[in-house]
Formats: C-alpha cells, structure tokens, sequence
C-alpha cells in the first residue's frame, strides 16, 4: 500500500483519539455490531448495522459513508496486531515464518470476517463485470502486499526486482484467508496441520528464490539461505 499498514494504524488511533464521549461510542458500537454479523457469516450494509445496533441511518453514514468503508474497518479491527507486525530478524526466512506464526492464528480466529470481506469482494467484482456497481465505492483489498514485502525485506538488492516482486506475489497464493479456503475447507486439514502446510510452503518459496538467483549468477549471500 502507498499508505503503510503501521500509517494506517496509527491515522486509526489518532482518530479514535480525537473523537470522544457520544460520537466514540457511537462508532464504537457500529464497529462492534458488524462485526459480530460478519462473524456470523453475513456481510451487511451500513443500513442493516444501523438498525442492528438501533443507530439512525444519517449518523451510520456519517461514520461509514458506503459499505466498503465499513467492512474494511471490520476487517482492520478483525486484523488487528497484523497490521503493526515488524520484525528485527535479517533472515528473510524467520521473518517469513514470524509473520505465518503472527497473522494465520489471527485470521483464522477472524474467519467468518474476512470469508464476508471477500465475499462483498467477488460479489462487487462480479457487478463490475456486469456493469451493474455504478458509483458505489471498491472494497480494496491489498494490506498482504506490504507484510509479505516487509517480510522478505533483506532480500530487497540481493535478489533483482523482478524476482523479489514475484516471490512477494507467490506468498501471497499461501497467506490469508483464501488459505483456509484451500487447506480447512477443501482439504479438510485441522488448525495444526493447515499451518504446517503453509509454513512449509512459505519457507519452500523463499529458499527456491534465493537459490535459483545464485544459481543465475545473481549477488545473492548464500547466508541468506537458511540450513
């Protein structure tokens, strides 16, 4: 993202700062009330928060002026700790693995939110093919290309653009909620063995990239490949 995930968090807080009393609680209260509804495998519209939560639909727009807004403050609220993730190890590798470790308990605990978040994904996708979306505001989705950016961050000047940007796109098939889609829902894997198979294969790309750049006559550090 242009705007870094840690920008966003704290533009987040700072916000939250500046709004007290009636109106934090109000946004308070809209936040907590889609997001249980999204837990519960709904993706709902402003409207249908408001009157869930007994708010007016004037005040609900105030704070959340499309639907897109709102889900995309679920799924920041649902992502939480994952959007401050950093890591101080140089091992491309490690970090990889420190962020699986972060975000995949996380975003399993936050399944049905982000199964929602990309459903009003395919579902805006599908009317914008159909060139029925009008004028309503894109759910963007895009905060796994900055972590998996910072987490293969060492090699950025070791390995050339084109395959540090690839191997960034390739993590990015093994992370996220579109794992679970993959491993739990068709696979039938438990928790335990879903984050085996992913980690195995994050550790398995980053080591294939550094590999095959030395293999190409590319300065890569043959440290930087983990045994």
């Amino acid at each position: 993202m242009d705007v870094s995930r840690q920008q966003a968090a704290v533009s987040d807080d700072t916000a939250e700062g500046a709004e007290r009393g009636p109106r934090a609680r109000t946004k308070r209260l809209m936040l907590e009330t889609a997001t249980r509804l999204m837990q519960a495998g709904v993706t709902p519209s402003v409207s249908e928060v408001a009157e869930a939560a007994e708010v007016s639909r004037a005040t609900a727009y105030r704070y959340f002026p499309s639907q897109a807004a709102l889900v995309q403050a679920v799924v920041d609220e649902g992502l939480g700790p994952i959007l401050t993730w950093q890591s101080t190890s140089a091992d491309a590798e490690r970090r990889v693995a420190d962020l699986f470790n972060t975000a995949m308990p996380r975003i399993e605990a936050f399944e049905a939110t982000f199964k929602a978040a990309l459903k009003l994904s395919l579902d805006q996708w599908a009317r914008r093919q159909a060139g029925t979306l009008g004028g309503e505001p894109a759910f963007t989705r895009g905060h796994r290309v900055q972590l998996l950016k910072e987490a293969i961050a060492p090699l950025k000047g070791r390995l050339p653009p084109r395959d540090f940007k690839r191997l960034a796109q390739a993590l990015s098939l093994i992370f996220g909620v579109e794992v679970l889609i993959v491993l739990k829902d068709i696979w039938g894997l438990d928790s335990r063995s879903m984050m085996s198979v992913a980690q195995w294969a994050a550790a398995t790309l980053v080591r294939a990239a550094i590999t095959e750049s030395i293999g190409e006559g590319n300065s890569v550090d043959p440290t930087a490949v983990v045994k």
